[in-house]
This record gives C-alpha cells, sequence and structure tokens, in this order.
C-alpha cells in the first residue's frame, strides 16, 4: 500500500478526526455521489446514522454537525470555522439542507440522524450509513462509510479488504515494516527521511513535497500561537476552561529556569489540543485527539536546531514514515485500540522525528520511536463526557514530553536493543485486540464513569 505523508498530515477541524473529520469526508463523498450518479437532484430528504463509537460519543466529538457540513460539500481542509457553526444551527432552525450548495432538501438533525449508543457494525468501530429518499419515500441511494482514524475514510467495499485501497502509484522504496525501512536505509545510503522524500517524489515534486510540509508546519504554528492567546471556555457540558494562555502569559513573566523546556512543551501541546476541542483548524498528526504531540516537539526541534525549513522538512518525513508504519501494522484509531494508537502513535513519530534532526542514525531513529510507543501500551481512550478534553489535553503535554526524553535516551546509544519497533507495534496491535470495548473512545470505562462529578 502506498501512503504518503500527506495523508497523514492533513490540515482540517477539532476536535476529532475520526469523528468530525472523517464524518464529514464521508457525508461530502455520499453527496458527490449522488451528482454524479444524477441523483442529486430527485433527492427531497436525507437520513444518516452513527453506529459504534461515532454514536456513543458523536454529540460530544461534534459528529453531527460534521454530518451536516459534510453534505452541503464543506471540506475540513478549506471550511470557514466560524461561518460552519452557524450553518448548522440554521439547518437545525430551519430543517432545510442545501445539498452541495446546489439542492434543497428536507433534513431534520433530530430526526433524521440517528446515534446508536450500543449497536456497531461489525468491520470498524466507526460505522456511519447514509442514504438519500425521493419525493415518495424511495429510497434513492444507501452508503455505508468507515471513518478508520486519522480522517480516513473507507466505504463499504473496504469490508473484508485492506482499509487503505491499493494506490497503483510504484515507489522506489515500498515499506511497511520498520525492518524494511532500515533495509532501504542501509541499500540506499539514505537516512529515514530522504527514503521518505524519494517515495513522495513518486507523486510530486520536491518543490511541492517541501511547500506541502511548510505549509503544514505554518498551520501547526498557528494554531499553537492561537491557543495561547485565546482565552475562555472549551464547548460542552464539563465548562473546562483554557489553561494555556494563563500559563504562557505565567512563562513570559518568568526567568528561564532548568525546568522551562519541558514547561514550554507541555504549553504548547496543550494549546493546540484546546484549539482542537473548540473546533479549531488543526492538523490531523496522525489524529486530532493527539494533534498537540508533534507541533509542540517540532517546535522544540526548531528551537534546538536553529534552523527552520531543513528542520521541518526532515522532522515531518523521519515522523510520517514511522506513522505510515503504525497505520499499515496496527491502527491510529482510539475506537479499534484506545488512545495508544492515538496519542501513543504521535509520541513515536515525534520522538523519531526530533532523533533525525539531532543527528541521529536510522537505527537510533527507530529505536527512539520504539521507546515512545512502549511506553504507551495500554493507554485507554476514555474521555469524559465524551469530549476531546479529559484527560486528552493534558495527555498531548504529557506524551510530548516523554518523546523529548525518549529521542534523547535513544541518541545516548548506538541504536542495538532488544525490542524492535516492529515488535511494540505488533504488540499495540494485540493489546487493542484485547482492550474492553469500553475503553475505546465510548466513554464508558475508566475516568468517563469515575469523574462524573465534573
Amino acid at each position: 500500500m502506498a501512503v504518503s505523508v500527506f495523508d497523514l498530515f492533513t490540515i482540517g477541524i477539532g476536535p476529532s478526526s475520526s469523528h468530525t473529520v472523517g464524518p464529514m469526508r464521508a457525508a461530502r463523498m455520499f453527496a458527490r455521489r449522488l451528482r454524479s450518479e444524477g441523483l442529486l437532484l430527485q433527492t427531497a430528504r436525507v437520513e444518516a446514522e452513527l453506529f459504534g463509537s461515532l454514536g456513543a460519543t458523536g454529540h460530544g466529538h461534534g459528529t453531527p454537525r460534521a454530518v451536516v457540513l459534510g453534505l452541503a460539500g464543506h471540506s475540513p481542509r478549506t471550511v470557514d470555522v466560524a461561518a460552519a457553526a452557524l450553518e448548522a444551527e440554521e439547518v437545525a432552525r430551519t430543517h432545510r439542507l442545501l445539498l452541495l450548495q446546489e439542492h434543497e432538501v428536507a433534513f431534520d438533525p433530530q430526526e433524521d440522524l440517528v446515534l446508536h449508543r450500543r449497536q456497531a457494525l461489525p468491520f470498524h468501530p466507526n460505522g456511519m450509513r447514509v442514504r438519500a429518499l425521493d419525493a415518495g419515500g424511495g429510497v434513492l441511494a444507501e452508503r455505508t462509510y468507515y471513518s478508520v482514524g486519522g480522517g480516513f475514510v473507507v466505504d463499504e467495499a473496504a469490508v473484508g479488504a485492506a482499509r487503505i485501497q491499493p494506490d497503483p502509484t510504484v515507489l522506489p522504496h515500498p515499506f511497511t515494516t520498520g525492518a524494511e525501512l532500515l533495509a532501504h536505509c542501509r541499500t540506499s545510503g539514505l537516512d529515514i527521511a530522504g527514503v521518505m522524500l524519494a517515495d513522495e517524489l513518486a507523486w510530486r515534486s520536491e518543490e511541492q513535497v517541501r511547500g506541502g510540509l511548510l505549509e503544514i508546519a505554518d498551520v501547526m504554528d498557528a494554531c499553537v500561537e492561537r491557543g495561547c492567546t485565546t482565552p475562555g471556555t472549551l464547548p460542552g457540558g464539563l465548562r473546562v476552561s483554557r489553561r494555556a494562555p494563563a500559563l504562557a502569559a505565567a512563562l513570559a513573566a518568568e526567568p528561564p529556569g532548568p525546568e522551562r523546556g519541558m514547561e514550554e512543551l507541555t504549553l504548547w501541546a496543550m494549546a493546540v489540543n484546546e484549539e482542537n476541542a473548540s473546533g479549531g483548524r488543526v492538523v490531523t498528526a496522525p489524529t486530532n485527539g493527539a494533534a498537540g504531540v508533534v507541533p509542540s516537539v517540532l517546535r522544540y526541534a526548531v528551537r534546538a536546531t536553529g534552523e527552520r525549513e531543513g528542520t521541518v522538512v526532515r522532522f515531518l518525513l523521519t515522523a510520517g514514515a514511522v506513522g505510515l508504519l503504525y497505520k499499515e501494522g496496527a491502527s491510529i484509531s482510539g475506537a479499534e485500540v484506545g488512545c495508544q494508537g492515538e496519542v501513543g502513535s504521535a509520541c513515536s513519530m515525534a520522538a523519531a522525528g526530533l532523533a533525525a534532526v539531532l543527528g541521529g542514525t536510522p537505527e537510533q531513529v527507530e529505536n527512539a520511536a520504539e521507546i515512545g510507543m512502549e511506553h504507551n501500551l495500554g493507554l485507554t481512550c476514555d474521555p469524559v463526557g465524551g469530549l476531546v478534553q479529559i484527560p486528552c489535553i493534558e495527555r498531548n503535554g504529557m506524551a510530548a514530553v516523554k518523546a523529548v526524553a525518549a529521542a534523547r535516551m535513544a541518541l545516548r546509544g548506538d541504536g542495538s536493543h532488544k525490542v524492535s519497533l516492529d515488535n511494540v507495534i505488533r504488540t499495540m496491535r494485540q493489546t487493542g485486540k484485547d482492550m474492553s470495548v469500553k475503553y475505546k473512545e465510548t466513554s464508558r470505562g475508566g475516568l468517563a464513569v469515575n469523574v462524573i462529578e465534573c
């Protein structure tokens, strides 16, 4: 399978890649399908059903609004965040929806958007079914989609097949395991970023790759800045106050100390995830729930090297290569393997990126990635109130610190270690399979049921 770094780092909106970005993309795919099959103008009404984790925590993750916006033709990458909320409110008020901004149909979110809190589809915990009806109530079209993590979406044709549909592009250095990746480094003389760049050139020019990665870094930086300067309370019933602005102000007023670097790492990661929780523009890295780790460690890396463009490109290509391994070998979906697949994967990716830009060999980089995940194994996804706030925001800050520690630990060694990255990815997949469903983004276990006083 061919997966690009731009599949793993995508610009979207919060609060969840699997519960917001994925459903928006799926709904838009369905509406565009209606148009391509000549059924758009015959459609009088649309219905949607959300299953599994989408149904259990959809309201807290903004899934209903995402479906509305997707049917209206909006893309997570380009949607106007402020205008989107107003548009969704207008649909709820009028019970009318403009499909693809072209054709008005009946749609009452309270009646036509059903969240099945205890019912799941067999292929994946994040299932979604959409249908179009004619004026007489007959079904014109019906499609089932699965949001499989990180904003990736597949339709019902993927059942029993690979989650990512085969890309016919022939890559010079194809890899799906860490062992294969290191072998390419040895035979080609390239580092991990070099191998990933060579593969990216099968799709686009080097100028486009570099420009695209710098754009992603710019969006990450802008998200950090917004999070550090936007006060207030996050949406949802928990009434969680944004902490990043106060922390940023406190750090700015204090003289530099030995703990400053770690506190700033935590600040930057929390700032991103507070923006994500508010539905702001973020970069999926590799998911929205874990969106703060990579930007925070990347910011740290740029400061450490004193050079931005080369650091950004090398860091993100290396992190993307490691993210590809998790996507191919296990999962980055919290609904499938718990938060080890989200924050754990992000920690591993960030550790690898930092080790690379600080001069690590491919073996040291692989070791950093392994350390980053090994100490996140078994991490559950149990968001309080179904919101991407507690423990998600703090968890990103802790993972950013852990990623830096993992990178520096690996750089102190020679790259040899007993547990390989492939071993830990395999273990993560097995652990996720054994994990109780109540710890997989359903808000039916862990903190989600023990912090009800919030």
